[in-house]
């Protein structure tokens, strides 16, 4: 079923964001390692589990022996005549079925069995921080892509303007209205534009392959995406307020709740540990027979004549080992102080990021609405400027700097744009909204 699923979604041209990240949670390696790392930890616990039942084997044994230099054996009486008979090779085989139970120990069986619980839990939580982390790099790459697609619109709408103004400046020059020089400053212009198309199609391209090689898609199949509508409204929307991501993250975020199970777990090794001081009592018990072929009587007779049954208990006291359970239990003690430590960290980091997207969203919608006056204010400054040029009013550095002034608005306006997007998607993520980024997909 997955390998249907697989081959249907490569078999698509476009992919929408929700594609992506459909794609990557199912084929992504480094997810599907986590996946086994989760599958290990699960095997651990249903050892642990199994640790606290009985053991029971069974044993048997069959040699051969030789005395060389045996004189004496059996004799025989058979119609009046003596048959003595001196075996000098024989059969030993010996059976047994033993049985063990570890009645007590200190609880470190039961407390093992918790603490591989927790480290279940912790693999669980593992995919999920890996699958954040992956959706998370898919949306950022996505949102550049969208970026880059408008940008090259924006580029070549500026190279049209160009040849336009280079076709014109030839025409000027025919008349003899302007110099080869100033011609030469419009043909450079161009090609500069042609150049900036080039250059954000090969950062598109770039971007795309990072996102290809992330769904781990290999071949040489096409591959695009497909440009949602984004409206400037989007980017003008609410931004979610700090502290209320912040603490719906500490309570949704599976990195911070790793974090907690560590402690617990710590405080595990701790008591696994201290066990090394406790007394231990184990059950055994056994029944085990025997054969040998000298002996008269028959291998079935021996088998039950030589049953042999038993059962007792073995209770282990320590007393010294060396400092060795001192030692375990320092570094366990010492793990714990780390655990509180590493989740401290954890939340600080956690808090720097959203405080990060946070600045930024606000920081970029401002740009946005900045740039939003600045495109139409330098978008009137540049006809102008161009209805002068075409009338004889204004020379060709005039032009050109208009022109750039223009185009880099339009830059700046996009980017901030998409930026305030994306940083609006992630804290709405890092609040637990929903387990992917929507966008307006056409």
């Amino acid at each position: 079923m997955v390998t249907m699923l697989s081959a249907s979604v490569s078999a698509q041209k476009q992919w929408t964001l929700q594609d992506c990240i459909d794609y990557a949670m199912q084929n992504n390696i480094t997810l599907q390692k986590a996946r086994l790392q989760q599958q290990s930890a699960a095997e651990e616990v249903k050892g642990a589990r199994g640790a606290l039942l009985p053991t029971v084997s069974a044993s048997a044994n069959q040699s051969l022996g030789y005395r060389p230099w045996q004189d004496a054996g059996t004799t025989t009486v058979t119609n009046g005549t003596v048959n003595t008979k001196i075996d000098k090779t024989y059969y030993n085989g010996s059976y047994g079925l033993n049985a063990q139970w570890t009645v007590w120990n200190g609880n470190r069986n039961t407390n093992t069995l918790k603490f591989d619980k927790l480290s279940e839990q912790q693999a669980e939580l593992q995919v999920a921080e890996t699958a954040n982390s992956i959706q998370e790099r898919i949306a950022q790459l996505y949102v550049q892509i969208l970026y880059l697609d408008e940008s090259i619109k924006v580029s070549l709408a500026g190279l049209e303007t160009s040849k336009k103004n280079e076709e014109r400046g030839l025409n000027m020059v025919e008349v003899g209205k302007m110099s080869k020089a100033d011609l030469a400053q419009l043909t450079a212009q161009r090609a500069s534009d042609e150049y900036a198309v080039v250059d954000a199609r090969a950062q598109m391209a770039n971007y795309k392959l990072q996102l290809k090689q992330l769904l781990e898609l290999t071949g040489d199949e096409g591959f695009d995406v497909v440009i949602p509508s984004t409206t400037d409204e989007q980017a003008l929307g609410a931004i979610p307020a700090l502290q209320a991501v912040f603490e719906q993250a500490l309570v949704s975020r599976p990195e911070i709740e790793s974090s907690k199970l560590s402690i617990q777990s710590s405080d595990l090794n701790v008591k696994i540990a201290k066990a090394g001081w406790l007394p231990s009592l184990s059950m055994t018990g056994g029944v085990t027979t025997s054969t040998n072929s000298l002996s008269g009587n028959s291998w079935n007779n021996q088998m039950k004549t030589n049953v042999n049954t038993s059962a007792g208990l073995t209770l282990s006291i320590p007393i010294f080992d060396g400092r060795s359970t001192k030692t375990s239990v320092n570094k366990a003690k010492i793990q714990q102080q780390q655990a509180l430590l590493d989740l401290q960290e954890q939340q600080k980091t956690l808090y720097q990021t959203i405080e990060g997207y946070w600045l930024d969203a606000n920081t970029n919608q401002q740009r946005f609405r900045a740039a939003l006056t600045t495109v139409d204010s330098e978008q009137q400054s540049y006809d102008l400027l161009a209805e002068k040029f075409n009338l004889g009013l204004t020379n060709i550095v005039e032009l050109m700097t208009g022109k750039d002034k223009l185009l880099s608005a339009q830059q700046n306006k996009l980017q901030s744009k998409y930026q305030t997007i994306l940083n609006q998607q992630l804290l709405k993520f890092y609040a637990g909204e929903g387990a992917s980024f929507v966008l307006n997909e056409k």
